[in-house]
């Protein structure tokens, strides 16, 4: 099981329409990906979403497969918070909670180099 890094971090935007020309003008990036239900730019090979429906910022980390780095955590005493889930062109998520109650995203995507 290995990790490839940070990847992806996700803000709540309530209101994402401000929050997306927030983004636009503070990055001087256009989102590649622009949805009522998420917005996503590629800010220096990383990905900064923005989700309408998130409660809380979360940060993902690579790995190369999901199961195994899931079982893993949970095997060091992390606590299960959302399980994996797939959200679209084969792009996998999921959390735990550290020990500490800390957010541990990890996810598995495809697209970005390992």
């Amino acid at each position: 099981m290995k990790f490839l890094g940070l990847r992806t971090v996700i803000y709540p935007a309530s209101d994402l329409e401000s929050t997306k020309q927030w983004y636009i003008q503070a990055t001087g990036v256009q989102p590649y990906f622009d949805e009522p239900f998420y917005v996503g730019f590629n800010v220096g090979g990383y990905e900064l979403g923005l989700d309408p429906n998130a409660t809380q910022t979360t940060t993902y980390w690579g790995v190369e497969e999901i199961d195994l780095a899931w079982k893993h955590l949970i095997s060091t005493g992390a606590t299960a918070d959302q399980e994996i889930q797939e959200v679209g062109d084969g792009i996998k998520v999921a959390t735990v909670k550290d020990p500490l109650g800390n957010v541990f995203g990890i996810i598995e995507n495809p697209h970005f180099g390992k």
